[in-house]
């Protein structure tokens, strides 16, 4: 399936990383769903990122915070296991995983236990961004306050 966004890019303003991430998206970049993962919502600005990598240990682990991407990489040596398997079946490769992250959610921990690597995350809008109520004065304009004032010094 082909997504095509022209005519949404053609009306819209700084909106271009919104598209080519969705793009990407519907591309289906990425057909490897190794190493599982879960999202979770913890509140209405924290968010948890559960990925299972059973066998890697913390320095075979890198976790890589850019504005808006998040990349976790496993670096594992693709040699085969040594013994006598009669099955492999638990993964032992490494691995590249990529999220996309919206404008100001950043990393706020990270921890292997068990096997399982836990990733939280927090949305901190930074005070300017937010929204701000403006109290309603009563009086002149304070343009108008000025020029009266400067025309007063000036007589």
């Amino acid at each position: 399936m082909r997504l095509d966004l022209t005519p949404y890019r053609r009306s819209t303003i700084g909106f271009d990383r919104l598209f080519d991430m969705l793009e990407t998206s519907a591309r289906g970049t990425t057909a490897d769903n190794y190493p599982p993962f879960n999202l979770e919502r913890l509140a209405e600005d924290r968010y948890r990122i559960t990925l299972a990598v059973a066998g890697f240990t913390r320095d075979e682990i890198d976790i890589t915070a850019q504005q808006n991407l998040l990349l976790v990489a496993g670096r594992k040596d693709d040699k085969a296991p040594s013994g006598d398997f009669l099955h492999v079946g638990i993964a032992n490769r490494s691995f590249e995983r990529r999220f996309e992250l919206a404008d100001f959610v950043l990393v706020q921990d990270a921890r292997l236990n068990d096997g399982l690597l836990v990733i939280d995350l927090v949305r901190e809008i930074p005070e300017t961004m937010k929204p701000k109520t403006v109290a309603i004065k009563t009086g002149a304009p304070l343009a108008a306050v000025e020029n009266a004032t400067d025309t007063a010094q000036a007589a």
